[in-house]
């Protein structure tokens, strides 16, 4: 359950952050039809204006480049930890290798049965001659 429970979370962030980049993308071309330039929208706006508002402007510079590093991060962990589970090592979602260990166990139980009724049968025609 507990790994069930791991995943979905990380689904969730996933889906999270594709909100987040709906969201800058949306910004981005809000006022503009086709998208010009990572800061359209707003920007562009005030841009087209004869005199600009430089402290609107960098609020709005800023607001995106820090919707920008916020899904950087967000991604990187998400790439870090994808990283970390493909390449084997333990963590704390993962029932891979306790999964492998048993398919294995239980191939080496039907080796041994059939090992087993080998030495069984081999037995049997012994004590028949």
């Amino acid at each position: 359950m507990a790994t069930y429970s791991l995943a979905n979370e990380r689904l969730r962030a996933l889906e999270d952050i594709e909100r987040e980049i709906g969201a800058i993308l949306q910004n981005a071309v809000s006022v503009c039809p086709r998208p010009l330039s990572a800061l359209a929208g707003t920007v562009i706006l005030e841009l087209s204006k004869e005199k600009t508002n430089e402290r609107l402007l960098d609020r709005q510079a800023a607001a995106f480049t820090a919707s920008v590093q916020h899904v950087e991060a967000e991604l990187s962990a998400q790439i870090r930890y994808l990283t970390q589970v493909a390449t084997g090592q333990p963590h704390e979602g993962s029932s891979y290798s306790s999964r492998k260990d048993c398919q294995m166990a239980l191939k080496r139980v039907d080796y041994a049965r059939l090992k087993l009724s080998d030495v069984a049968r081999t037995c049997e025609q012994m004590l028949e001659n």
